[in-house]
């Protein structure tokens, strides 16, 4: 019976979910991320003005991952919320055209960019601090890096740890991580 009441219960809170729209480029377009113009330092900028962490996820078309992420995890309320609160989010097609400006000024398109930060999975997403020097690139001035797709506390969790700065600190995200699981149960 306590089953059956699970199974109701997941099935009520998965038919409530807000699951992204699809792009015409074949992304998810979820409600948090911006269209910009891709200049990392002016996104960093608009950022800041907005108090947010700017935040760059990397996807592709026809990703399974990706589409894992937002079926499952991005639309969960709890997290679509904290991210919509905390984070400025800019979208880059791995395979893309459209072109990008990296912090040190460095302009290529999308798909050329994604191998320069040496970026290999998808969705891979890249957090950075608050001030990035002008001579790094994205793939050197990240703070942290969720390469694949993860679960919702995991995702959650690695949002928290950037928002309170732990890559500052000396409990790694696996520590933090754990220690946050093991307060919720």
């Amino acid at each position: 019976m306590k089953r059956l009441l699970l199974a109701v219960a997941a099935v009520l809170v998965s038919g409530s979910l807000a699951v992204a729209e699809m792009g015409d480029d074949g992304l998810h377009k979820a409600p948090w991320m911006r269209d910009t113009f891709k200049d990392l330092s002016e996104d960093l900028a608009d950022a800041n003005a907005e108090g947010k962490r700017l935040m760059v996820i990397i996807e592709q078309r026809g990703c399974i991952y990706c589409k894992k992420m937002h079926e499952t995890v991005f639309p969960v309320p709890k997290v679509a919320d904290y991210i919509d609160e905390n984070f400025f989010v800019v979208q880059i097609n791995m395979f893309g055209d459209v072109e990008v400006t990296d912090f040190d000024g460095t302009a290529m398109p999308e798909k050329d960019m994604v191998r320069r930060w040496g970026s290999l999975f998808t969705p891979t997403i890249l957090f950075f601090p608050e001030e990035v020097p002008g001579d790094s690139s994205a793939g050197q001035a990240a703070v942290a890096t969720m390469p694949g797709a993860f679960g919702m506390h995991t995702t959650f969790n690695m949002l928290n740890w950037v928002v309170e700065h732990g890559y500052d600190g000396e409990e790694s995200f696996q520590k933090y991580h754990a220690r946050k699981f093991a307060e919720q149960s």
